[in-house]
């Protein structure tokens, strides 16, 4: 039985939240579509795939989001499956930090790629409920591994920059905390950071870490200070 020639080779990249997931997929699709010029590379993020902030409102978990049950995973493992079995053009949800939620109406279009990148904090987890893992899709993976404190940090320049860019919007999720004091801004975002980020790390990231093919572990400055391979 022949393969498909439209079925795409699928790369996963699992981590924290700010550890550098985007930053490593973009970086990740640049080198690939060079080296493989012929070839249609394109990436995606599960962050469209969590439930909009109005059902984790009436699902009573909106201080959940981010955890395994705000993501909407039947769709997710349906959309994996149809991009996997090359069904031509997708729409997938597309999701905003400046909104902090999901756009109505608007979606990334991903057309029969050759290499599809995948980033997404859940995508190497194995939900209990779930007979197929969004994992099962992928032909190799990579995790982001720093340390905790580390991420905190960058967590906390990224909220800054946020709050930079927010102020001239009011109708910018973080326009309330940009044009407010900032202390107290920086105060919830660390609260924030220990009181759902780090906790899902712990708890539902990091445990799926030895799971992935390659781990790149990060130091100061995001430079990649050392690499593991999993032994096949």
């Amino acid at each position: 039985m022949q393969r498909n020639p439209h079925t795409p080779f699928i790369i996963g990249i699992a981590g924290s939240v700010a550890v550098g997931k985007s930053t490593t997929a973009r970086l990740l699709q640049l080198l690939l579509s060079r080296a493989y010029p012929e070839k249609r590379v394109q990436q995606m993020t599960t962050d469209g795939f969590l439930y909009p902030n109005a059902e984790l409102e009436r699902r009573g978990i909106l201080d959940r989001k981010g955890f395994p049950e705000s993501y909407d995973m039947e769709l997710l493992i349906h959309f994996m499956n149809n991009v996997k079995n090359a069904s031509g053009a997708l729409r997938a949800p597309k999701y905003s930090h400046q909104i902090y939620d999901i756009v109505p109406g608007e979606y990334e279009l991903i057309d029969r790629p050759d290499i599809l990148i995948v980033e997404g904090i859940n995508v190497l987890q194995l939900p209990s409920k779930q007979p197929i893992y969004v994992s099962d899709y992928f032909d190799f993976s990579i995790y982001v591994d720093a340390n905790p404190d580390l991420i905190e940090q960058w967590y906390l320049e990224r909220f800054g920059i946020l709050l930079d860019t927010a102020f001239t919007d009011p109708n910018n999720y973080y326009y309330q905390y940009a044009i407010g004091d900032r202390a107290d801004a920086f105060a919830m975002a660390r609260q924030v950071w220990r009181d759902v980020n780090l906790k899902n790390l712990n708890e539902y990231i990091l445990p799926t870490k030895n799971r992935a093919d390659i781990i790149l572990h990060k130091t100061t400055g995001h430079e990649i200070d050392q690499v593991s391979l999993r032994k096949w």
